[in-house]
């Protein structure tokens, strides 16, 4: 049986010398469990091959043939599970300094940082021919990398062949103290998510009163608690349905649904399709 996700804040430090983080992944294990993640930093994902499933906030979907995807701060996202290299480059968008996005030779890049606060996608030949870029960054001295990564903002900024996930996270910049918060209401919810969880338990955490977290919790996160834990139980449910095993009733109760209608109406809502369509369409990628 798959064990739960992990729900965390991620802690991002540039390498010594570099104003931003890069780092290649070579032969990732697909065993290694997925963890459900948020950080202040955008971040670009580039996975060279392969077939997989992506889920950025409150969208969930599927790649083929690689990914390339350029997302927001605090933005939550499961962490991918590559059949090909994975790149990762995260950054603030102050990296170059406060007034560089404000200077005319930056507006489309300024621009491209406001598109991907909801996630965006690169589609066709362009994710591929950006993605070679990427990967030609890890070998590169840290000046020459800095260039690099300005030449394919530029090109990400530019291209037509994009699609925006308009993926909902957290509506306001994170301070520490929401951070520490949320990292305490994700784990919880990790924990105990298939099970009923009263609201007065959760808001008891952060020492709350019930109505007081509800709108902390809607304005932070631009969802209501209920929903944050029917996509993690979603979420959840949609690994289990790689195992051919197990019906579609018993991965409804293990997800911590007790009624299987409601988890058909709640996985249709948030994914697009029905549970059973979704196993077709793994089949359908395997073979």
């Amino acid at each position: 049986m798959a064990g739960p996700l992990k729900a965390s804040f991620e802690k991002i430090d540039p390498v010594f010398g570099n104003s931003f983080y890069l780092e290649k992944f070579v032969d990732k294990s697909c065993n290694d469990k997925p963890q459900w993640l948020f950080h202040p930093e955008f971040e670009i994902v580039y996975i060279s091959a392969g077939d997989g499933k992506r889920h950025i906030g409150d969208h969930i979907g599927r790649y083929e043939n690689g990914e390339l995807i350029f997302l927001g701060p605090n933005l939550p996202h499961l962490s991918y599970a590559p059949e090909g290299n994975e790149l990762v480059i995260q950054m603030t968008d102050d990296f170059w300094g406060k007034q560089f996005l404000s200077i005319p030779e930056m507006q489309a890049i300024k621009g491209l940082f406001e598109r991907g606060k909801t996630g965006i996608i690169f589609l066709d030949e362009v994710k591929h021919d950006i993605g070679e870029k990427l990967l030609a960054m890890s070998d590169m001295p840290a000046f020459e990398r800095l260039v690099s990564l300005l030449s394919v903002l530029q090109q990400m900024a530019t291209t037509e062949a994009y699609q925006s996930l308009n993926a909902n996270g957290f509506a306001v910049e994170v301070n520490p103290q929401d951070q520490d918060r949320m990292e305490v209401i994700y784990a919880y919810v990790e924990t105990h998510f298939q099970r009923v969880i009263p609201l007065e338990e959760v808001a008891s955490l952060i020492n709350m009163t019930v109505p007081a977290y509800c709108r902390y919790f809607k304005k932070l996160t631009n969802r209501t608690f209920t929903q944050m834990v029917n996509e993690f139980r979603i979420t959840y449910a949609s690994r289990l349905l790689q195992n051919d095993h197990l019906s579609i009733a018993a991965i409804s109760f293990e997800s911590g649904f007790n009624n299987l209608s409601h988890f058909n109406k709640q996985f249709k809502q948030i994914t697009g399709v029905s549970p059973r369509e979704y196993r077709r369409q793994l089949k359908n990628l395997v073979h």
